[in-house]
């Protein structure tokens, strides 16, 4: 069996790398090719811990694997990552588990290309300013994605705790040096999508963490934080407004986020206002951005076709690099 942790992966494997990946993803789960029961879910009576199961498979794409992963989202206030988790890559022709990833960094990796995927194929071509607004374990790669895929002159980053969101745009700005965008901390979240071009919001609040009125013409929003009904980082006002609305997975999210059952529940919107999946817009069965003054809003609440593709090319590579630790189980 092959061990692979993130200085492995790291190694053989970048974000650019999995953002074509987790398109992928997106295009075979839309197109039915893949085989994803909604995750199982366990939450701890304090309503916030989440322990979750996460398999899937895909006979086109000859992967299947399973995560396990654990989400404890007050672990930030203790030094400790949010998340937890492990990838079990298994061969399809023998059921062998043939190897075990480091889940975390194949979460921060597929969840910040789950944005990538949607800002590369439904954002403005020309951009100026980004914004994201939180600053935890899944904030980093959520950056990166951002600048990949938009040539940005500044994203504004916003955080509860001003003085967290000062540190990470420090730290940020001297590691994503090569895209030369200037990264700064804010102290509100209107701060940061004022005048925004494309907008990124990664918390696990349960009250919007902006303001709609403050979203321009032309902006493209994704919401990543909100994985369980109660959370709502995004105003129900913005996701009304929105000319189209867009998914990773609609029975996931409609089964999963606030960000979207909560202003369905108020009747601000109905299904009729949903677009689509984002896998059908990469295949092109489904059209995306029409025009500069469209705002749109994509929510992703993470679907097990991303850890999939994610995790079968990062192991081929690997396996190619030579890359990672051998072990008799």
């Amino acid at each position: 069996m092959l061990l692979l942790n993130r200085s492995d992966i790291e190694k053989c494997y970048s974000l650019k790398d999995c953002i074509a990946a987790v398109a992928d993803a997106f295009k075979y789960f839309s197109a039915g090719k893949v085989d994803v029961p909604l995750r199982t879910q366990i939450l701890k009576q304090n309503g916030k811990d989440t322990f979750l199961c996460m398999p899937a498979f895909c006979e086109d794409y000859d992967a299947a694997c399973v995560k396990v992963l654990n989400m404890f989202p007050e672990n930030i206030n203790q030094g400790l990552p949010s998340i937890n988790a492990q990838v079990l890559n298994i061969d399809t022709k023998t059921g062998v588990v043939n190897a075990i990833l480091d889940g975390n960094y194949v979460t921060q990796l597929r969840t910040g290309s789950a944005s990538g995927v949607a800002l590369k194929y439904l954002a403005k071509k020309n951009c100026r300013k980004g914004a994201l607004i939180g600053t935890g374990g899944q904030a980093a790669t959520q950056l990166e994605a951002m600048l990949i895929v938009r040539n940005l002159d500044e994203v504004a980053v916003s955080d509860l705790d001003f003085e967290r969101a000062q540190k990470f745009a420090a730290k940020m700005q001297e590691q994503l040096a090569q895209y030369h965008t200037k990264i700064t901390a804010v102290k509100t979240g209107n701060e940061a999508v004022k005048d925004a071009d494309v907008i990124i919001t990664v918390t696990p609040s349960t009250k919007p963490v902006y303001d709609a009125q403050f979203i321009k013409k032309g902006a493209t929003i994704c919401g990543v934080g909100a994985y369980q009904p109660k959370m709502e980082e995004t105003p129900a006002e913005l996701v009304a407004k929105a000319n189209k609305i867009y998914f990773d997975s609609k029975d996931a999210v409609l089964a999963e986020s606030g960000d979207i059952i909560i202003p369905l529940n108020k009747g601000m919107v109905a299904n009729t206002s949903f677009t689509g999946e984002i896998g059908q817009v990469v295949s092109g069965d489904l059209i995306g951005r029409e025009n500069d003054d469209e705002i749109i809003f994509f929510e992703t609440v993470g679907i097990a076709a991303q850890d999939l593709m994610a995790t079968k090319s990062i192991y081929d590579k690997a396996v190619k690099q030579k890359v990672g630790t051998q072990v008799n189980m």
